[in-house]
Formats: structure tokens, sequence, C-alpha cells
């Protein structure tokens, strides 16, 4: 069963207006994803600074990132930057979302069918 995290993330990333969601929107579109077809695998805040991210693009590619911006800023979300963009598609099945990944690609797969 797939975490409600990829579910309610992935919804965030389509639909939501807030600042932090729009721009990463705009970051992953500038790094070649298609917002729409994106699917959000985990985003944790790891410190004041960042949150870590992990998506998986329509064609099956596993990106890692870390999402830099002003958190104490009400609008620091907006100037939000990527680091680390890393593709792990080759080695996503030893890391700490191993699980939460696997159930993400069965995940797509089921909605690709119901399209």
């Amino acid at each position: 069963m797939v975490s409600s995290i990829v579910v309610q993330y992935t919804d965030l990333l389509r639909t939501s207006d807030l600042g932090l969601w729009c721009r990463l929107r705009e970051l992953l579109t500038g790094q070649g994803l298609d917002p729409g077809r994106t699917v959000v695998v985990d985003l944790l805040q790891e410190g004041p600074d960042h949150e870590d991210g992990q998506v998986i693009s329509e064609d099956g590619r596993v990106y890692r990132f870390s999402l830099f911006y002003d958190q104490a800023s009400e609008h620091g979300a907006r100037s939000a930057c990527l680091h680390g963009w890393t593709d792990i598609t080759d080695c996503w099945r030893t890391g700490s979302l191993a699980t939460r990944t696997a159930d993400a690609f069965a995940w797509m797969s089921r909605s690709a069918e119901g399209s």
C-alpha cells in the first residue's frame, strides 16, 4: 500500500498554491521534469534552511535533492534553490526510502492504468 505521504505530497506538487510547492514546480521544470507527472516520494525538513526530497519522473528516473530556502521568512520559499540534484535510479533500492519508492512506482503504474 502506498504511503499517504506520497499521495499527499504528489497532490500538493500538482495543485497547491503555497509558495514552496509553486517554487518546487518551477525548479523541477527547470530540471526537465513535468510536475504534473512527477511523483513525490518524500520532502522532509532536515534543518532550519533546507528540506531533502526524492521524486520519480514520468519516465521512471529517481532523483534526490536538497531544497534550500529561508524557512523563517514569510516568502522565503519563493527563492528556494536546488542543491545536490542526483539521479539515483540505479541505487534507490538500497536507500532509506526503498520501500516507499517501490510503493510509489506501483502506485504510478496503477494510476497510469486508470487514465
